[in-house]
């Protein structure tokens, strides 16, 4: 399956949001680095509890204030959400039947849901929790096996700095520029 193609389908940002809560989003844009622009989007998140557009704001706010522990969480929590409403289990047990019928609900979703999952797999690189991030990532290459998403390539990165350390308890700070 073309996991790039994204013809005829929702994505999470064209799902309708309620004024208030997209006036919230605009406000923590425009105060973005003070402390007012977490409490925009938190506001947000209350009166939007299962808005991706709003998730996906409050991901990218952590990730870049690096409070990688907190962007984990709203990652797991983009991934539940999106998760339930394809019908898929933890991204552990997803096989390719599982994926397909996830396909078939909604592509859209199912691409942000696979997203999601990479998105964590970096925040736990980052956070030095590599054999946790590899995981992911061997399930969503595994998923992808033509490497649209860059899994793949990221794991090969992963691996081979694997190779040059000896264990997981001495890895030093893996700095990730792009994913």
């Amino acid at each position: 399956m073309d996991l790039l193609d994204f013809a005829d389908d929702t994505l999470y940002f064209e799902e309708p949001l309620a004024a208030e809560a997209a006036a919230l989003l605009v406000q923590a844009a425009n105060a973005y680095g003070e402390p007012s622009a977490e409490l925009a989007l938190l506001r947000a998140h209350l009166l939007a509890p299962d808005s991706l557009t709003v998730l996906v704001g409050i991901y990218r706010y952590y990730f870049y204030q690096h409070r990688l522990d907190d962007a984990l969480q709203v990652a797991e929590l983009a991934m539940q959400l999106s998760g339930r409403r394809l019908g898929l289990p933890a991204w552990e047990h997803i096989d390719e039947t599982r994926l397909a019928a996830a396909a078939a609900n909604s592509f859209g979703m199912l691409r942000f849901y696979l997203l999601a999952l990479k998105a964590a797999s970096v925040v736990l690189l980052r956070l030095g929790r590599i054999a946790d991030s590899r995981q992911r990532l061997c399930k969503l290459a595994a998923l992808d096996s033509r490497d649209q998403l860059g899994a793949g390539k990221l794991l090969e990165v992963v691996d081979a700095f694997r190779s040059n350390t000896e264990d997981d308890e001495n890895i030093p700070d893996l700095k990730l520029v792009a994913a």
